[in-house]
């Protein structure tokens, strides 16, 4: 080891928390915990996704969880109203970092067959940021798996970039509001 010029030492010491977070980074990728929230087609494709036949908790993603708290995932799935949007807001924010979303189904990700009505909101992404989406109406149980498995590659690939990560660029509105 060199020693630095400041004092002290300079080389091992600054790897190991590199290697710290990419420890945890598999950790994680392999460990995530899906927070349910979801109703209609899509939210019946998911809770098949984890039937014997499909068994997502072989990729590691572990039974669904009923508290925000507990989960590290949200799955959005079905059609999102305003009504519902400030709900879903404060369970994303009561989740703890760091954080991810998935939005599974045509309703969930654009408003689907019912994006001209006045009460959907149009996606989404108009509330809270989304990293993965799983396109379909309704989407089947192996396109839900395959959406998780990329979303544990982006977890492994952002390694170490949790503080940048967290704010992804949505814009906050009132959601008592219109978010139309």
């Amino acid at each position: 080891m060199d020693e630095h010029p400041h004092g002290g030492f300079h080389g091992l010491l600054e790897v190991i928390p590199t290697r710290a977070d990419w420890i945890l980074d598999l950790i994680r990728a392999n460990s995530l915990w899906p927070l349910l929230s979801g109703l209609s087609c899509c939210a019946i494709e998911m809770m098949s996704s984890a039937t014997s036949v499909n068994d997502i908790d072989r990729f590691g993603m572990f039974p669904f969880r009923a508290s925000p708290r507990q989960a590290d995932v949200l799955i959005v799935a079905g059609t999102l109203t305003t009504k519902m949007a400030g709900p879903l807001v404060r369970l994303w924010e009561q989740m703890p970092e760091p954080k991810w979303c998935v939005a599974m189904g045509t309703c969930t990700t654009s408003g689907g067959r019912f994006k001209r009505s006045y009460s959907v909101v149009q996606g989404v992404d108009r509330v809270m940021p989304v990293d993965v989406y799983v396109p379909g109406c309704p989407p089947r149980p192996e396109g839900l798996i395959y959406g998780m498995i990329r979303l544990q590659e982006l977890v492994k690939q952002r390694r170490g970039e949790w503080s940048t990560y967290v704010d992804r660029g949505v814009q906050r509105q009132d959601w008592e509001g219109d978010v139309s």
